[in-house]
Formats: C-alpha cells, sequence, structure tokens
C-alpha cells in the first residue's frame, strides 16, 4: 500500500477484490444512446475476480452474449472519521445466455431490490483492471 502525504493511499488489487467481495452494493457505468450511464445495483464477487449482478430484461446491458466495456464503483465512507474506500474496476460486461447457466445463477443468493425474478437478467463483468484508494485522516 503506497501512502500519500494527502491522505490517500492506492490500494494493491488484492485488497481492492477483498473490499469488493465485502460490499454488495456498487455502481454500474455503462454507456447508453452514446452517454454515459450509471446505476445502483446488487451484486457478488463470483470465483473471485468476476463480479455478478442483474440487470432488467430488454435493456443495453441485458443483451445475451454481447460484451462492452464498462465500470464498476464500489465505495465506502466514515463521515465522523474522514475516513474510507473506493474500488473501481472496468472490464467487458456480458450477459450469460446458457440456459442451465441461467438456471445455476439464479440459486446463487443474488437479491433484487426493485424487480421481480421473472424479469431479470444476469451480467458478468470480468475484474480486467482493478484500482482503489483508501482515505484517512491526514496527520
Amino acid at each position: 500500500m503506497q501512502r500519500y502525504a494527502n491522505g490517500i493511499c492506492a490500494l494493491e488489487r488484492a485488497e481492492c477484490l477483498t473490499l469488493l467481495a465485502g460490499a454488495g452494493v456498487g455502481r454500474i457505468v455503462y454507456t447508453e444512446h452514446a452517454l454515459p450511464a450509471v446505476h445502483p445495483v446488487n451484486y457478488l464477487l463470483e470465483s473471485g475476480d468476476t463480479i455478478l449482478t442483474r440487470t432488467i430484461s430488454g435493456t443495453t446491458l441485458a443483451v445475451p452474449g454481447r460484451h462492452q466495456v464498462v465500470a464498476f464503483e464500489v465505495d465506502h465512507f466514515d463521515h465522523t472519521r474522514l475516513t474510507g474506500w473506493s474500488v473501481v474496476v472496468t472490464g467487458y460486461a456480458y450477459a450469460p445466455a446458457d440456459i442451465d447457466e441461467v438456471r445455476r445463477l439464479r440459486q446463487l443468493p443474488l437479491p433484487s431490490w426493485v424487480m421481480p425474478d421473472h424479469s431479470s437478467n444476469y451480467l458478468r463483468i470480468g475484474c480486467t483492471l482493478v484500482s482503489g484508494r483508501r482515505i484517512y485522516t491526514a496527520p
């Protein structure tokens, strides 16, 4: 972990993935109609380096087999102690199309806040680029 004088330190990939595994809610950043779009989502870290989330059928992200570059961000801040962390993943997202694979994914503990199970697709994001920062109160 490299510390900087301004109260920020860069995180190693392993620590970033550990933080990702424990958060459960993040934001997916993608392109829709040539503009950036951001949506909060529930997710799981699958196999240690793949993000699994759900998306509504018929959206830009829900096209099975289509790979697109997205960013995924997770953070936590303690406003009282002025500390926190942020992790950003960039990678290719795709919706699994195999029926047996989708059935297996439906068995995973991946809740949805806003959609019933029958109206959602799954989306996988590979953790190609992973970066993170920890923010702490500078001495």
